[in-house]
């Protein structure tokens, strides 16, 4: 339960609820205040966490009633049962309090705008003088009904009443650290995995493992019946070897990338999961790792019983070829321990800790032992080269036809841009040949940078623009940061000074960058290298009739790519005097929206500018009234800034609004879409969008793993449909 809602029931608390409550602030008051049982200015900073030390002071001065500099547990209690059991009048004359910073009895203009700096500061949203003064004008002049010159406090109510969400949930964050604990409710209904919604959402994936998990348990029993004259060991030693072999072909039919983005133009993608094609490879890697480490096992208990009733000692059997065990020379015990010992250390490479701990590196050339492992695996086995030969074919095939397409045409970056937050945009010259779909992905190699190194990224530009290429790239890890710094300081010393040959070259490559257009904004001629594209779930998206995209910080990056061509598909293109056509390659027939809904949730204010002359680009291509409602509707979140209903932020929310509707654009972003303070409460976010009724819902996210679990409980709920950006 939300600390809104439990201020809304505390005035209903029964008495024993109420004696809860009260032995918790009590124990809290107590660890917080200390020996002298009081609580100073400092403690109460600290206690509340607030960024701007003027709330505080505020909030200090209101609780502090006998003006002791310090305060008290009955001040405390007092102040407390005031906001949460007082009336609606008693918490609005709080509020009234904070803001009459003097104690006139009215607040003054230089008063708001000295409330309202504050909440910017404690919002870390960053804007011009003139921007504030224009939001203590507009918020002013709304409120000072009699044009008095200061706002009363019955001026002050009628203009929050303006505000309903404000006045239905009216609290302070100061009393959140005191809040008594949440009781443990019991989920009702079925588990999530055992309802109807989750079946339905998930029913390409869950009959795909269950078909897994049946050829899994078949070529076990079946290879151990076979081996039955070996011992119970024994037999589970075969049973997982033959379980590898499978395994260890199929991992690779997963990541056929070329392959299966073929697939997803055909009937398969209606069958086979293959939007969780990852996932599935990391089910199927986890697999190899437990099959590994049973047959191993098995292997040294049957060894333990050859060598007491055989001419050799265990560790004969397990590091020497004396026993001849094994087709090649009697190497499969040798071959197998040094296959544990890659495959294990694969697994602990591939983990999140070190792929999102800034290490991509690691995992990069780590995963590249795959090769290693399959030709161990032709001398430690005698059927593996069965199991291998159409699936290595397959895979020979991929990566003869990527690398001819990764070097053909001369491709170069053109221009960059360093943005806000380390993201650099850089824009290729692209080739002729190069087709991909809205929201497909590729793998960028720039020698200059890394002459080995391939990365994926996803393409943020429309397929539409037939000039260039554009990548987003966030800096993340080594590869990014080294991208980065390279364009920040083109003139910086050379990567690697010990070595003159090195140098001269770097030096010269560098030069290569010309016509500096202000700090962050260059042309260049950097060669680099591409592969791909390839595609990812969003090429469901036109064929979707409701389509919501959720992005996560870069993670809007796709859906820029998307968004242009969604535009370019719905504009007029047709020249009116000769029917010509700017956009051949579109098929009406495919264009299946009817609604799109896009949600970009971002930390901080200069994030918003990686893309905001797009989202400007595009509302300004919206009709501003169209007969259904727009077509394509935007919803803005900083979650950084404090949401309407905290005392700290209820005026600046109210002045943004009225700026907002004064203008006709936003002061934090300069779009027409009002930014909304806070997180997304997805409940009443998919609520309205379920209500529209304009067709099946398809939600599509990129972004963090933890935002991803929450957004898709929250479909399954609402029987929508959900894809996550993975590769």
């Amino acid at each position: 339960m939300k600390y809104n809602e439990q201020l809304g029931c505390f005035s209903s608390m029964s008495l024993d609820e109420d004696a809860r409550w009260l032995d918790w602030v009590t124990n809290q008051f107590e660890s917080i205040a200390g020996d002298d049982q009081e609580i100073d200015l400092e403690e109460f900073k600290t206690a509340l966490k607030v960024k701007e030390s003027f709330f505080a002071e505020r909030f200090f001065a209101l609780f502090d009633s006998d003006g002791s500099s310090s305060i008290s547990l009955d001040e405390l209690l007092k102040a407390l049962d005031l906001l949460i059991h007082g009336s609606e009048t008693d918490k609005l004359k709080f509020l009234f309090q904070v803001y009459d910073v003097d104690g006139s009895g009215s607040i003054d203009p230089d008063e708001l705008r000295t409330v309202l700096k504050s909440c910017l500061r404690e919002s870390a949203i960053s804007l011009p003088e003139e921007k504030l003064d224009d939001l203590t004008l507009a918020l002013f002049e709304s409120a000072d009904k009699d044009n008095s010159g200061s706002i009363t406090f019955e001026e002050l109510k009628a203009e929050l009443e303006n505000f309903p969400e404000v006045m239905e949930n009216l609290t302070i964050s100061a009393a959140n650290w005191l809040k008594p604990p949440q009781e443990e409710q019991q989920k009702q209904g079925a588990p999530r995995y055992l309802t109807r919604a989750y079946w339905l959402n998930n029913s390409r994936k869950l009959l795909f493992l269950v078909l897994y998990t049946f050829l899994s348990v078949l070529l076990f029993i079946t290879a151990m019946m076979q081996h039955r004259p070996g011992g119970g060991w024994f037999m589970v030693a075969k049973g997982c070897g033959q379980c590898l072999n499978f395994n260890c072909t199929f991992i690779m039919v997963l990541m056929l990338r070329r392959f299966l983005t073929w697939l997803r133009a055909t009937w398969v993608v209606r069958v086979l999961p293959l939007d969780q094609n990852i996932l599935l490879h990391q089910i199927v890697g986890y697999a190899i790792l437990c099959y590994t480490l049973v047959h191993t096992t098995a292997h040294i208990f049957n060894f333990v019983q050859l060598s007491q009733s055989g001419d050799y000692r265990l560790w004969e059997y397990l590091l020497t070829t004396r026993p001849g065990i094994g087709w090649v020379k009697g190497t499969a015990s040798l071959t197998g321990v040094v296959l544990q010992l890659v495959i294990c250390l694969m697994v602990l490479c591939s983990s999140t800790f070190v792929r999102r701990s800034g290490h991509f590196e690691v995992f990069y050339w780590s995963h590249l032992s795959y090769m290693w492992i399959w030709s161990l695996l032709m001398v430690h086995c005698a059927n593996f080269w069965k199991w291998f030969v159409f699936p290595g074919l397959l895979f020979l095939l991929e990566k003869i036809v990527g690398l001819a397409v990764s070097r053909m045409g001369g491709l170069y970056v053109v221009e960059v841009n360093l943005l806000p937050s380390k993201v650099t945009h850089l824009v290729i010259k692209r080739p002729q040949f190069f087709h991909f779909k809205p929201g497909d992905y590729v793998y960028i190699n720039i020698p200059t940078i890394a002459k080995y190194e391939w990365h994926p990224f996803t393409i943020s530009s429309a397929p539409e623009q037939s000039e260039s290429l554009w990548l987003h790239i966030r800096s993340m890890g080594q590869w990014t940061n080294r991208l980065y710094e390279y364009f920040r300081q083109p003139e910086s010393r050379d990567l690697n000074p010990k070595r003159l040959e090195a140098s001269l070259r770097t030096r010269r490559q560098r030069r290569k960058v010309s016509a500096k257009f202000g700090e962050n904004h260059r042309f260049c001629n950097i060669k680099c290298y591409i592969d791909g594209p390839y595609g990812t779930p969003t090429r469901q998206i036109f064929t979707s009739e409701h389509a919501v995209l959720i992005g996560a910080g870069i993670g809007i990056t796709p859906f820029a790519s998307i968004l242009q061509s969604i535009m370019y598909r719905m504009r007029k293109q047709n020249c009116p005097s000769c029917n010509y056509s700017w956009c051949e390659n579109i098929k009406d027939s495919e264009m299946k929206l009817r609604k799109v809904d896009f949600i970009w949730i971002n930390r901080d204010q200069k994030s918003f500018e990686w893309f905001v002359s797009l989202l400007t680009k595009l509302e300004m291509d919206q009709a501003d009234e169209e007969p259904e409602g727009r077509f394509l509707e935007m919803h803005m979140y900083m979650t950084s800034a404090l949401s309407k209903n905290d005392m700290k932020a209820i005026g600046l929310q109210m002045a943004l609004d009225l700026l907002a509707k004064k203008e006709k654009k936003d002061s934090i972003t300069g779009l027409r879409t009002r930014t909304q303070p806070g997180r997304p409460e997805w409940g009443k976010v998919f609520q309205k969008m379920s209500e529209e009724n304009k067709g099946k819902v398809h939600v599509f996210y990129c972004g963090s793993t933890a935002l991803a679990k929450v957004i898709k409980a929250q479909c399954e709920v609402f029987s929508f449909n959900f894809y996550k950006e993975n590769f």
